[in-house]
C-alpha cells in the first residue's frame, strides 16, 4: 500500500512522505504570501525546521520564524508571537511542530486581529462568537510529532501563567486551511517523545470510544485509531526510521483528534492541571493516568470494550484491554505513577480543583466529583 493521499476530512490534508515540499503550494491555496512559521524552542535549531524555512525562502515566501514557545504554551508566549506577527507584516501562520507549536501558532493567527483578552474566547457556551471572524488569519499546520492531532482541531490549549490553569480556546476558523502530514518529519523524534505522543493519540481514541455521547462516526474512527496505535507504535518506538509505522501513527494522531469531537474524559481532566502545575509532558501524563481512569469507568465501558477487543487483536474483553494498557505503558518506558513525573501528593487538592473545572469532565462515562477525582489522583500517584 502506498501511504500517500489527499483527504478533506475534517480539512484539506496532504498526507505522505516528502510532501513538505508542497508547502509553497499550500501557502498559495490558503492565500498566504508572507507566512510566519511558529514552532517551539526545541525545534527551532533542528534541520527539520531549517528545511521547511529553506523551502519557503526558495519560493520567495521569506524565512520568518517565531520560536519562543514553551512546552505548555501560555499567554506570555502568545503576546510575543502576536507582536512578531504584526511587526513582520505577516498575512498567515504556518503552525509547525508538536502540540505546543501547533497550538500557539493557531492562536497567533487567531489573536493577531482581535481586541479582547484571550481568556474571553474560552470554550464556554457561545463565547467564540465574541471574536471577529474576519480578522482570523489563515493557518497551515505541519505536525512533526504523531500524537496531539492539533493540526485537525478547531481549538488550542493555552496555560494561564498566573493561575496555572489550562484553558481551551475555540473558534471554528482556527481549523487550519491546509495540513501537511509528512511522516518523514517525525523520523528524528527520540524514543520518549515517540512514546509520549503516540500514547496521547491512544488516549484520545480510548476516551472518545468511552464517551457516553452519541457520535457513531467518531466511535468508528476512535476504534480504528486504537488499532493503529496498538499495531504501529511499538514499531515506531523500536525503529524511528520505519516510515510505514511513522505514517500510520501520524494517521492515528489525526484520527484521535477528529474522534474526540465525541468527548474526552477524566484522563484529560487530570492531565491538564498536572501539566499546568508541574510542566509535565501531556501525552506521558495521559498514559500514567489511563489505568486508574479505566478502573473508575469499568462498569460503564465494559460491554463496548468486550466487543472491541477482537478487532484490536486482544483477548479477554475489557479485562484483557485493561491489562494490555499497563503492559503497553511498561513496554514504552512510561512511569507507573505521577510521583515519577515530579508531582507532589500535597498538590492533589489543587489538581482536583483544576480537574473539576476542565471541560473534559463532561465526557467521562462516570460523572466526576471531588470525591472520585481525589481517589483517581491518589490511585495514579
Amino acid at each position: 500500500m502506498t501511504l500517500t493521499a489527499n483527504w478533506s476530512y475534517p480539512t484539506a490534508i496532504k498526507f505522505g512522505a516528502g510532501r513538505i515540499a508542497e508547502l509553497p503550494a499550500a501557502c498559495a491555496q490558503a492565500g498566504i504570501t508572507r507566512p510566519l512559521l511558529v514552532t517551539d524552542k526545541g525545534l527551532a535549531g533542528l534541520p527539520v525546521t531549517a528545511g521547511a524555512l529553506d523551502i519557503l525562502e526558495a519560493a520567495g515566501l521569506g524565512r520568518a520564524m517565531f520560536s519562543e514557545v514553551d512546552p505548555n504554551p501560555n499567554e506570555i508566549n502568545l503576546a510575543a508571537g502576536v507582536a512578531a506577527y504584526q511587526a513582520g507584516g505577516h498575512d498567515g501562520v504556518i503552525a509547525f511542530g508538536g502540540g505546543s507549536g501547533l497550538d500557539l501558532g493557531k492562536m497567533v493567527a487567531f489573536m493577531a486581529g482581535q481586541t479582547r483578552p484571550i481568556w474571553d474566547y474560552e470554550d464556554i457556551g457561545d463565547w467564540w462568537t465574541r471574536a471577529n471572524a474576519d480578522a482570523i488569519a489563515p493557518i497551515i499546520a505541519v505536525p512533526t510529532t504523531a500524537g496531539t492531532g492539533s493540526e485537525v482541531g478547531r481549538a488550542s490549549v493555552i496555560t494561564n501563567s498566573v493561575t496555572h490553569a489550562k484553558k481551551i480556546i475555540f473558534h471554528p476558523k482556527v481549523l487550519p486551511t491546509v495540513v501537511i502530514c509528512d511522516p518523514e518529519l517525525t523520523v528524528g523524534m527520540p524514543k520518549f517523545i515517540t512514546a509520549g505522543t503516540g500514547l496521547d493519540a491512544f488516549a484520545h481514541c480510548v476516551e472518545a470510544f468511552s464517551s457516553p455521547h452519541y457520535h457513531p462516526m467518531s466511535q468508528g474512527i476512535a476504534l480504528e485509531g486504537m488499532r493503529l496505535v496498538i499495531d504501529y507504535l511499538p514499531r515506531a518506538y523500536a525503529d524511528g526510521t520505519d516510515i510505514e509505522a511513522r505514517a500510520q501513527m501520524m494517521s492515528a494522531a489525526a484520527m484521535g483528534a477528529t474522534a474526540f469531537q465525541k468527548g474526552l474524559g477524566a484522563i484529560h481532566a487530570m492531565s491538564h492541571p498536572v501539566g499546568a502545575y508541574f510542566n509535565t509532558h501531556h501525552g506521558t501524563t495521559n498514559a500514567v493516568c489511563m489505568p486508574a481512569v479505566l478502573d473508575l469507568n469499568a462498569d460503564v465501558i465494559r460491554d463496548r470494550f468486550d466487543r472491541a477487543t477482537g478487532y484490536l487483536g486482544l483477548k479477554g474483553g475489557y479485562d484483557g484491554f485493561r491489562a494490555f494498557v499497563q503492559d503497553f505503558n511498561d513496554s514504552l518506558g512510561i512511569p507507573r505513577g505521577l510521583r515519577d513525573l515530579g508531582v507532589t501528593e500535597t498538590a492533589i487538592p489543587d489538581l482536583v480543583a483544576g480537574a473539576l473545572t476542565d471541560p473534559s469532565c463532561g465526557g467521562n462515562p462516570v460523572p466526576l466529583t471531588e470525591t472520585n477525582l481525589t481517589a483517581l489522583f491518589k490511585a495514579a500517584f
